[in-house]
Parts: structure tokens; C-alpha cells; sequence
């Protein structure tokens, strides 16, 4: 009876060989899969969002999609290369328009893209001293940055105005500084506008970045720098700069990429027509397809803006990262 009794609670209390490693198996495939599976939403949401109008936008560059087929664009007759040529041909009118579209671009996103940084950086490293009312100027100075595009492009609108805009008030009627008034949404000095409108609605980001890098660079080497007879213009080239490099790598590849491609801030302040000054990129492919409704060139001219952005990231990611290796050995 009691060897009856024992071999039954060694039968019982003896697992099946390999049980143990098949549950924690399980318990690991679950620990993996879950993070998966709750991005899946997300990524889904942004295959829809971003990744099939991409598709589809390539897709139309290599049709002859024009206003005659917008009911069915996949019914439109198939051109291969041909709106790519039609595109980067800079003899003809279309190709010409586009090489000055892009030269603008690029002379208003350098322009833009290096005051944005320069006066946000200046702005962040005044800050971080201790004065009455820093915290109120900080606000002050997000404030551009959080405004909606519309309301404030369209109040930079109402101020170029020629006739009663303050702009003209200021400089002409003020300080006079010009011999009549100036025409600000026309003519070459729309150029001037939008880089004005640009630049005051970009800089508070760029303060934003760099006054958040500042946090991490620690008072002491500040400290001693004064100590050995440092002031303040070498404490900033020795210090503050080379501890922000990596920050000001990440914004500097944000604001290029913003910058070039924004469509809002023209669009709002001149209208579908922008100047030739001012003729931006992004604007100028939306009247090519829209204005003259031929959505294939369009198409084409989106996947070449889209195929060079692409490129100058690449090589921007990869000079940035050698340089990093380079400093740190």
C-alpha cells in the first residue's frame, strides 16, 4: 500500500520533460509581440495616411493624367519617362520655370534656415541668465511659433499692405527710410516679405531646441572657464557650441526640411500666383498641376523634389556622422 501510494506521488508530481522551457517560450514570444502589436494601429493608420497617396502620387508620374481623366485617373494613357522629361528639360518653358522655382527655394531656405538659427541661438543663450521677467519673455518669444499659420501669415498680410499697412507706416511715414511707399506682395520685394514671415514664424522653434540643449551643459565648465580668463565670446566658441553640436545637427536638418517644403506661408501670403521672386517650389508644383491640370508633370516634379530631399538628408546624416566619429576619437 505505502509503494502504491509513492509511485503515485512521484507519477503526479513529475512533469512532462520539456513543459517549463515550452511556457516561458510562450511568455517570451508574448513579451516580444506585444509592443508590436500595439504599434500596429499606428502604423497602419500611417501606411494610409502617408505611405498609399506616396505610392499613388508615383504611380500618376508616369501618366498622362489630365483634366480629361480626373473621373478615372487609372484609366489615363501611360507616358513612361515623358513627364520626367518634360521636367528637368531646362531649354523648354516648364523645365526653365522649375530650375528657377528651385534656385529660389534653395537661396530662401539657406536664408531662412540660418537667421531661424542665429537668433534663436542667440535668444536661448541670453536667457539663461537670471533677470526679473525671464519667464515672461520666454513666453513672448514662443508666441510666433504658436499662433496658427493662417492667423498670423494673413496678419503679416493686412501689415505689407501698401497703402495703409504698418510696415510702410513704419519705414516710410516713421523713420523715413524710403522715398514712397513700398509694394511688399509684389515685385521683388516679395522675396523680402516671405523670408520676414518665415524667419519671425521659425526662429522660436530653434530657440526652443537650443535652450533645452543648454540645459545639459553643466554650470561648473562655465565656471572655470571664467576662472582661467574666459569671457564670454570664447566661453561660447569653446563651450556652449561644441556642446550643442549634436543638438544643433538635429534642428538644422528639421528646419532645412520644414523650410523647403512649406506651402502654407507662401500660399497664404501671395495666393495660388506667387511672384516670380518668391515663385517657392512648393507652390509652383501646385499651380503646375492644379493651375494647369495636368496632374501627371505635377506628380513628376513632387517625386524629383521629393527623390533630392532624400539625397541632401543622406549626405547630410552622413557628414554629420563622420564628423561625430572624427570628434570623438
Amino acid at each position: 500500500m505505502t509503494t502504491t501510494t509513492t509511485a503515485v506521488k512521484e507519477t503526479v508530481g513529475t512533469k512532462a520533460p520539456g513543459a517549463a522551457p515550452t511556457t516561458r517560450r510562450t511568455g517570451r514570444l508574448r513579451r516580444i509581440g506585444l509592443p508590436y502589436l500595439l504599434l500596429l494601429p499606428a502604423l497602419l493608420l500611417e501606411l494610409l495616411v502617408h505611405l498609399v497617396p506616396m505610392v499613388i502620387g508615383v504611380v500618376m508620374s508616369f501618366k498622362e493624367l489630365t483634366e480629361f481623366y480626373i473621373r478615372d485617373w487609372g484609366s489615363a494613357p501611360w507616358s513612361g519617362l515623358g513627364n520626367y522629361k518634360v521636367s528637368v528639360d531646362f531649354d523648354a518653358p516648364v523645365g526653365e520655370a522649375l530650375l528657377h522655382s528651385f534656385f529660389v527655394t534653395v537661396g530662401f531656405t539657406l536664408l531662412s534656415v540660418g537667421l531661424c538659427w542665429l537668433i534663436g541661438t542667440t535668444a536661448a543663450i541670453y536667457m539663461q541668465d537670471t533677470f526679473r521677467g525671464r519667464g515672461l519673455l520666454r513666453a513672448l518669444f514662443l508666441v510666433p511659433y504658436a499662433l496658427p499659420v493662417y492667423t498670423a501669415v494673413i496678419t503679416w498680410v493686412f501689415m505689407f499692405q501698401h497703402d495703409n499697412g504698418l510696415v510702410n507706416h513704419v519705414l516710410h511715414d516713421q523713420l523715413h527710410l524710403t522715398d514712397k511707399p513700398s509694394f511688399w506682395l509684389i515685385g521683388d520685394n516679395s522675396f523680402v516679405a516671405l523670408l520676414v514671415v518665415s524667419v519671425w514664424k521659425g526662429w522660436p522653434f530653434a530657440f526652443l531646441i537650443v535652450m533645452a540643449g543648454l540645459q545639459n551643459i553643466p554650470r561648473e565648465l562655465y565656471e572655470a572657464a571664467a576662472l582661467d580668463g574666459a569671457g564670454m565670446w570664447q566661453q561660447i566658441r569653446r563651450i556652449t557650441l561644441p556642446s550643442l553640436r549634436p543638438v544643433n545637427q538635429v534642428l538644422v536638418l528639421v528646419l532645412f526640411l520644414w523650410t523647403f517644403n512649406d506651402f502654407n506661408t507662401p500660399y497664404v501670403l501671395f495666393g495660388r500666383a506667387a511672384p516670380e521672386a518668391a515663385d517657392l517650389i512648393s507652390v509652383h508644383i501646385y499651380q503646375a498641376s492644379f493651375g494647369t491640370w495636368n496632374f501627371g508633370t505635377g506628380s513628376a516634379m513632387s517625386v524629383l523634389l521629393l527623390l533630392f530631399l532624400l539625397v541632401v538628408t543622406g549626405a547630410y546624416l552622413l557628414l554629420t556622422s563622420r564628423g561625430r566619429r572624427t570628434s570623438d576619437v
